[in-house]
Protein backbone atom coordinates (compact mmCIF):
# COMPACT_ATOMS: atom_id res chain seq x y z
CA UNK A 1 0.00 0.00 0.00
CA UNK A 2 1.54 3.14 -1.33
CA UNK A 3 2.23 5.36 1.84
CA UNK A 4 -0.24 8.68 1.68
CA UNK A 5 -0.25 11.47 3.89
CA UNK A 6 -3.48 13.46 4.58
CA UNK A 7 -2.86 16.99 6.03
CA UNK A 8 -5.93 18.69 7.51
CA UNK A 9 -5.53 22.13 8.10
CA UNK A 10 -7.81 23.75 11.03
CA UNK A 11 -6.52 27.27 10.96
CA UNK A 12 -9.07 29.85 10.59
CA UNK A 13 -6.24 31.55 8.02
CA UNK A 14 -4.62 30.26 5.48
CA UNK A 15 -0.94 29.77 5.07
CA UNK A 16 -0.74 30.01 9.15
CA UNK A 17 2.36 29.04 11.38
CA UNK A 18 0.46 25.25 11.88
CA UNK A 19 0.68 24.97 8.43
CA UNK A 20 3.90 26.55 7.66
CA UNK A 21 5.98 24.45 10.24
CA UNK A 22 3.50 21.67 8.77
CA UNK A 23 4.86 22.01 5.37
CA UNK A 24 8.62 22.66 6.23
CA UNK A 25 8.27 18.94 8.08
CA UNK A 26 6.50 17.22 4.88
CA UNK A 27 9.23 18.91 2.97
CA UNK A 28 10.93 15.41 4.35
CA UNK A 29 9.05 13.15 3.34
CA UNK A 30 10.53 10.72 0.55
CA UNK A 31 9.21 11.41 -3.31
CA UNK A 32 7.16 8.32 -3.08
CA UNK A 33 5.16 9.22 -0.75
CA UNK A 34 1.71 10.57 -1.28
CA UNK A 35 0.55 14.05 0.27
CA UNK A 36 -2.64 15.84 0.27
CA UNK A 37 -4.03 18.60 1.73
CA UNK A 38 -7.00 19.59 2.80
CA UNK A 39 -8.22 23.51 4.16
CA UNK A 40 -11.31 22.41 6.63
CA UNK A 41 -12.41 25.70 6.40
CA UNK A 42 -12.97 25.60 2.42
CA UNK A 43 -14.75 22.28 3.49
CA UNK A 44 -17.17 23.42 5.70
CA UNK A 45 -19.55 20.74 7.63
CA UNK A 46 -22.63 21.22 9.12
CA UNK A 47 -23.48 20.78 12.49
CA UNK A 48 -23.09 17.83 14.05
CA UNK A 49 -26.03 15.39 14.71
CA UNK A 50 -25.40 12.48 17.29
CA UNK A 51 -28.55 10.00 15.97
CA UNK A 52 -27.23 6.88 18.19
CA UNK A 53 -29.66 7.51 20.68
CA UNK A 54 -32.71 8.98 18.40
CA UNK A 55 -36.01 8.68 19.71
CA UNK A 56 -37.16 6.16 16.86
CA UNK A 57 -33.77 4.04 17.43
CA UNK A 58 -30.85 3.43 16.81
CA UNK A 59 -30.19 3.78 13.12
CA UNK A 60 -27.36 3.76 10.60
CA UNK A 61 -26.13 6.39 9.05
CA UNK A 62 -26.00 6.17 5.11
CA UNK A 63 -22.48 7.03 3.62
CA UNK A 64 -22.51 10.63 2.40
CA UNK A 65 -22.30 11.35 -1.32
CA UNK A 66 -20.63 14.11 -3.61
CA UNK A 67 -20.41 16.49 -0.36
CA UNK A 68 -17.82 17.59 2.07
CA UNK A 69 -18.22 14.78 4.30
CA UNK A 70 -18.34 12.61 1.76
CA UNK A 71 -14.43 13.66 0.44
CA UNK A 72 -13.51 14.11 3.92
CA UNK A 73 -13.95 10.56 4.60
CA UNK A 74 -12.78 9.14 1.54
CA UNK A 75 -9.49 11.13 2.25
CA UNK A 76 -9.63 9.94 5.66
CA UNK A 77 -10.16 6.13 4.74
CA UNK A 78 -7.36 6.40 1.82
CA UNK A 79 -5.15 7.76 4.18
CA UNK A 80 -2.20 5.98 6.00
CA UNK A 81 -1.10 8.53 7.84
CA UNK A 82 -3.22 11.23 9.65
CA UNK A 83 -1.54 15.14 10.21
CA UNK A 84 -4.12 16.92 12.32
CA UNK A 85 -2.49 20.89 11.48
CA UNK A 86 -4.12 23.07 13.90
CA UNK A 87 -2.97 26.67 16.02
CA UNK A 88 -3.37 26.27 19.45
CA UNK A 89 -6.92 27.93 20.59
CA UNK A 90 -7.88 28.04 23.75
CA UNK A 91 -5.34 25.42 25.17
CA UNK A 92 -7.16 22.87 22.53
CA UNK A 93 -7.65 22.40 18.68
CA UNK A 94 -9.45 24.71 16.48
CA UNK A 95 -13.40 24.39 15.91
CA UNK A 96 -12.94 23.60 11.86
CA UNK A 97 -10.54 20.14 13.68
CA UNK A 98 -13.34 19.26 16.20
CA UNK A 99 -16.18 19.80 13.89
CA UNK A 100 -14.04 17.21 11.55
CA UNK A 101 -13.22 14.80 14.61
CA UNK A 102 -16.81 14.67 15.99
CA UNK A 103 -17.46 13.57 11.93
CA UNK A 104 -15.53 10.51 13.33
CA UNK A 105 -18.13 9.58 15.35
CA UNK A 106 -20.62 9.40 12.72
CA UNK A 107 -18.42 7.31 10.35
CA UNK A 108 -18.16 5.05 13.26
CA UNK A 109 -21.89 4.36 12.85
CA UNK A 110 -21.89 4.23 8.87
CA UNK A 111 -21.63 0.46 8.18
CA UNK A 112 -19.89 0.27 4.63
CA UNK A 113 -17.32 2.81 5.41
CA UNK A 114 -16.53 0.34 8.47
CA UNK A 115 -14.25 3.44 9.72
CA UNK A 116 -12.93 2.01 13.08
CA UNK A 117 -11.11 -1.30 11.25
CA UNK A 118 -9.87 0.78 8.81
CA UNK A 119 -7.78 3.14 11.29
CA UNK A 120 -7.21 0.50 13.16
CA UNK A 121 -2.95 0.20 12.79
CA UNK A 122 -2.82 3.56 10.41
CA UNK A 123 -0.89 6.69 12.14
CA UNK A 124 -2.16 10.23 13.54
CA UNK A 125 0.07 13.09 14.17
CA UNK A 126 -0.67 16.50 15.31
CA UNK A 127 1.22 19.69 14.27
CA UNK A 128 0.30 23.16 15.98
CA UNK A 129 1.84 26.51 16.31
CA UNK A 130 0.97 28.41 19.86
CA UNK A 131 1.78 31.67 21.77
CA UNK A 132 3.08 29.85 24.95
CA UNK A 133 6.88 29.77 25.29
CA UNK A 134 5.45 26.99 28.11
CA UNK A 135 4.83 24.09 25.91
CA UNK A 136 2.90 22.22 28.33
CA UNK A 137 0.13 24.27 27.86
CA UNK A 138 -1.03 22.27 24.83
CA UNK A 139 -1.14 19.27 26.98
CA UNK A 140 -5.35 19.00 26.33
CA UNK A 141 -4.61 19.06 22.34
CA UNK A 142 -1.77 16.61 22.61
CA UNK A 143 -3.99 14.67 25.11
CA UNK A 144 -7.16 14.83 23.01
CA UNK A 145 -5.13 13.08 20.12
CA UNK A 146 -3.40 10.88 21.65
CA UNK A 147 -6.74 9.46 23.06
CA UNK A 148 -8.34 9.88 19.90
CA UNK A 149 -5.73 7.61 18.52
CA UNK A 150 -6.12 5.23 21.64
CA UNK A 151 -9.59 4.29 20.93
CA UNK A 152 -8.87 2.74 17.49
CA UNK A 153 -5.97 1.78 17.84
CA UNK A 154 -4.37 3.82 15.44
CA UNK A 155 -0.52 5.02 16.41
CA UNK A 156 0.11 8.07 17.44
CA UNK A 157 3.20 10.10 16.71
CA UNK A 158 2.88 12.74 18.59
CA UNK A 159 2.55 16.61 18.11
CA UNK A 160 5.48 18.82 16.08
CA UNK A 161 5.37 22.18 18.85
CA UNK A 162 6.35 25.61 16.79
CA UNK A 163 6.31 29.18 18.94
CA UNK A 164 4.34 31.75 16.58
CA UNK A 165 1.83 34.52 16.77
CA UNK A 166 1.90 37.02 13.62
CA UNK A 167 2.15 35.56 10.35
CA UNK A 168 5.76 33.89 9.91
CA UNK A 169 6.69 34.56 12.92
CA UNK A 170 7.28 30.34 13.31
CA UNK A 171 10.51 30.33 11.00
CA UNK A 172 11.72 32.04 13.75
CA UNK A 173 11.71 28.91 15.81
CA UNK A 174 15.15 27.63 15.23
CA UNK A 175 13.61 24.69 17.55
CA UNK A 176 10.42 23.59 16.23
CA UNK A 177 12.26 23.70 12.49
CA UNK A 178 14.77 21.40 13.55
CA UNK A 179 12.50 18.97 15.14
CA UNK A 180 10.39 19.59 11.38
CA UNK A 181 13.32 18.01 9.88
CA UNK A 182 12.93 14.56 11.79
CA UNK A 183 9.45 14.62 12.85
CA UNK A 184 7.92 11.59 10.26
CA UNK A 185 11.22 9.87 10.46
CA UNK A 186 10.27 8.39 13.50
CA UNK A 187 8.39 4.63 13.91
CA UNK A 188 5.54 5.79 16.18
CA UNK A 189 3.63 3.09 18.88
CA UNK A 190 0.51 2.33 19.24
CA UNK A 191 -1.82 4.70 21.43
CA UNK A 192 -2.49 3.95 24.30
CA UNK A 193 -4.91 5.98 27.79
CA UNK A 194 -3.01 6.60 30.32
CA UNK A 195 -5.10 4.34 32.28
CA UNK A 196 -4.07 1.17 30.27
CA UNK A 197 -1.12 -1.35 32.22
CA UNK A 198 1.07 -2.84 30.63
Amino acid sequence: MTRTFLFALGSARPGGNSEILARKAAEQLPSDVEQRWLNLAELPLPDFEDLRHDETGPRARPRPVGDNEALLLDATLEATDIVIVSPLYWYSLSSNVKRYLDYWDAWLETPDADFKNTLEGRTLWGVTALAHREEEVAEPLIGTLNHTAAFFPMRFGGVLLGNGTRPGQVLKDDTALARAKTFFAQEPPLARFPYDRA
